[in-house]
């Protein structure tokens, strides 16, 4: 079996759902570049507790984790089935850190759901969400990242999803296709890490902008997965899809792989 390719997606607005863009179109041609992979392990901003937990059910449940929408993204559902086999997988890869399995609490949020729709429209592809452990440094998430590269060879697309800038309180919904000078720059920085050296991601938590960009660090921890994902294939990322949103979001995507 081919080692598949894994990615990191700036998912952004909720509503990229139901809409077709030039970020969606991105996700979907990546999609069509993975076939089928046996299974996918999504690693979402928006399971961010103070845990590494996996979930385990057979069918995990559409989880609407937002407010203020149009009522027809609640009423959305992506009933991919799980996979409680690559739960035990993953407790597995990553051990002897510990993994706790989630039988019945989460299930798919929207970092995961509105990306994998445009990916496998038929929700046909099994998924299992990975939590984004809250206690952890980023060293953490990237040294789990190399841990988890072996189940690149066994069929499982490795998908990471939040944003490089992530900052809701500086949204302007007039700025739309742009970012303040902040978020650019720091875009900028971590474009340039990741398509050279992934290893140094961990070094822009002293870059001036990261204040701003990062005023937490939910939407930014997924990245360090694909950042350690690349050290193990020792190879930089690629760009998938760039550009900031909004003023205080970016949408930049990569990947590993996609070429091999």
């Amino acid at each position: 079996m081919s080692t598949l390719p894994a990615a990191f997606i700036g998912h952004g607005n909720p509503m990229n759902a139901l809409e077709t863009n030039r970020f969606t179109d991105a996700w979907a041609a990546l999609g069509r570049a993975v076939g089928t992979p046996r299974a996918v392990l999504a690693i979402s901003a928006h399971w961010y507790i103070a845990a590494t937990a996996v979930t385990a059910m057979a069918r995990p449940r559409t989880i609407h984790d937002f407010f203020g929408f149009p009522q027809a993204l609640f009423e959305f559902e992506y009933p991919a089935p799980g996979l409680p086999a690559l739960a035990e997988e993953v407790a597995t890869a990553a051990a002897p850190d510990w993994v706790g399995a989630d039988h019945d609490s989460w299930g798919l949020d929207h970092g995961t759901w509105s990306v994998l729709t445009h990916m496998f429209p038929d929700a046909n592809v099994p998924v299992v969400q990975l939590s984004v452990n809250a206690a952890q440094p980023l060293e953490y998430h990237v040294g789990l990242g190399r841990k988890l590269a072996p189940l690149r060879e066994q069929g499982i697309f490795i998908v990471a999803s939040g944003n490089v800038v992530h900052n809701l309180r500086r949204m302007d919904f007039s700025l739309e296709g742009r970012g303040y000078d902040w978020a650019e720059r720091f875009d900028a920085a971590v474009t340039a890490a990741m398509t050279s050296d992934p290893s140094s991601l961990a070094s822009l938590a002293g870059h001036p902008d990261y204040a701003l960009a990062v005023p937490t660090p939910d939407h930014y921890l997924p990245a360090a997965y694909l950042a350690g994902l690349a050290e193990v294939a020792g190879e930089p990322c690629a760009v998938l899809a760039e550009g900031c949103e909004l003023g205080g979001i970016s949408m930049t995507s990569f990947s590993v792989g996609l070429s091999g």
